[in-house]
């Protein structure tokens, strides 16, 4: 049984989602704030739904610092989205937005296929790139030498995304949809800078470009 952490201050929303889910066989973990929510990550849940607008702490500050603390997916539940705020959100650790009001049958579907992305990337085998790269699929690990490469979340899953289709070229927004798992269209600001960060972070180990730019098609890894 998939265990799933709801937090929101609206009682009567975390009631609903929980009556509903645990029909459907998920372990249900709630919490009403954000300091709550801190406690009830030592249980180790499979997917996060995280109100942006709680007290005491909002969803953008609480994702900050459970993503320090888990790897799993984080969908952000709020009544609105600006651009903007979606950026933030992604580049915070956030992997999905579910706007209210919403189907449960939708947010079901987004659960289930985020959980199985997860899945699907525990039993990825090792592999290893040229100069001293190592990327581990199965423990989401990048690696050189004996270091581990500081990687978010999504910073991870673009090179997981990239380095798993070598030399085809994908445009922003087909990398945003991959990584992000929206049939949405992409937002090319958010693939932009974390390639940037990626490509900064690598660059503390090695002069070799993994990345590259194809001007005016989108990036793709080196062969």
């Amino acid at each position: 049984m998939y265990k799933l952490l709801f937090v929101d201050d609206d009682k009567a929303l975390l009631k609903m989602l929980e009556n509903y889910f645990r029909l459907r066989r998920y372990r249900i973990l709630l919490a009403e704030d954000g300091m709550e929510a801190l406690e009830k990550i030592e249980d180790v849940p499979d997917l996060i739904l995280l109100d942006i607008n709680m007290p005491r702490m909002d969803g953008m500050e609480l994702c900050v610092k459970i993503r320090e603390l888990v790897s799993c997916p984080i969908l952000f539940l709020t009544a609105r989205v600006e651009e903007q705020d979606k950026v933030n959100g992604l580049l915070a650790g956030g992997d999905d937005y579910i706007l209210k009001p919403f189907s449960l049958k939708e947010l079901e579907a987004r659960i289930a296929a985020h959980i199985k992305r997860e899945e699907r990337n525990r039993h990825k085998t090792r592999l290893k790139y040229r100069e001293g790269l190592l990327l581990d699929y199965s423990a989401r690990k990048a690696m050189f030498g004996d270091r581990e490469l500081e990687l978010t979340k999504l910073e991870y899953d673009i090179v997981e995304f990239l380095s798993g289709n070598p030399g085809q070229v994908f445009d922003k927004e087909r990398i945003y949809e991959k990584v992000c798992g929206y049939d949405a269209e992409g937002d090319s600001r958010v693939i932009t800078e974390l390639i940037r960060r990626i490509r900064r972070k690598m660059g503390e180990y090695t002069g070799t470009e993994y990345i590259e730019t194809v001007w005016g098609s989108g990036y793709r890894w080196k062969k």
